[in-house]
């Protein structure tokens, strides 16, 4: 089966506060947090638009510099539906329930904004039969709570459903799939280094520049 990019739309997720990367994140919102010399934020955009060009991102804590930088580079990447979660972050379940109306009966497709996973989603979708849950797993060939999950996509059948309230995929979703026979995986080849600490996020720099040097010469270095 060959997916319709109609159907589909991604979703970064990048409303978390990002306390554990501090004290980076004092500076900038985690998403914006450069790998390689991108944004994490454009990175995980990128990826979406391997198989869809309707991409959404949530915002919360530090919304107004990613709201900024989306708005900046608009006119070079596309256009991004803004998804502001107040009084308070959604988690990931609960920012698909808040996204419910821009989905509109598509199958949403959704990364971790804080997450360095390169390649393209395009084996995620390949083939999919449209109805159930699959995730792109690195390193597991079922679903733990410790998976290292690239990407997902979820049948608009599993987005209806989720409330506008703060809850997580996995426990409102996926667990429940897995469980039931309803979910599928497939793996993914390269890393998925998660940034949230500072150990990480230089971990997934260093591996980006196969070990050459994680900081700009150019760049201002302050002591914070």
């Amino acid at each position: 089966m060959t997916v319709d990019p109609d159907g589909l739309c991604g979703v970064a997720l990048a409303a978390g506060a990002g306390l554990r990367l501090r004290p980076l994140t004092r500076l900038r919102p985690k998403p914006l947090c450069p790998v390689g010399g991108v944004p994490l934020l454009d990175l995980a955009l990128g990826r979406l638009r391997s198989v869809t060009p309707a991409v959404a991102v949530n915002v919360h804590h530090d919304r107004e510099a990613i709201e900024d930088h989306v708005a900046a580079s608009a006119a070079a990447d596309g256009p991004v539906h803004l998804s502001v979660e107040e009084p308070e972050a959604l988690g990931t379940a609960g920012a698909l329930g808040r996204l419910r109306a821009w989905a509109d009966g598509r199958a949403v497709v959704v990364v971790n904004a804080d997450t360095w996973a390169p390649g393209t989603l395009g084996p995620l979708v390949a083939g999919w039969d449209g109805e159930r849950i699959r995730l792109a797993l690195a390193g597991d060939d079922g679903l733990r709570p410790t998976s290292r999950v690239a990407a997902a996509v979820m049948p608009w059948s599993e987005v209806a459903p989720l409330a506008a309230e703060p809850s997580g995929l996995y426990e409102m979703s996926w667990r429940r799939a897995a469980a039931e026979g309803r979910l599928d995986v497939v793996p993914w080849d390269g890393p998925v280094l998660d940034c949230g600490t500072p150990a990480r996020y230089l971990h997934a720099n260093l591996t980006a520049t196969g070990g050459g040097p994680a900081i700009d010469p150019e760049a201002d270095v302050a002591d914070t």
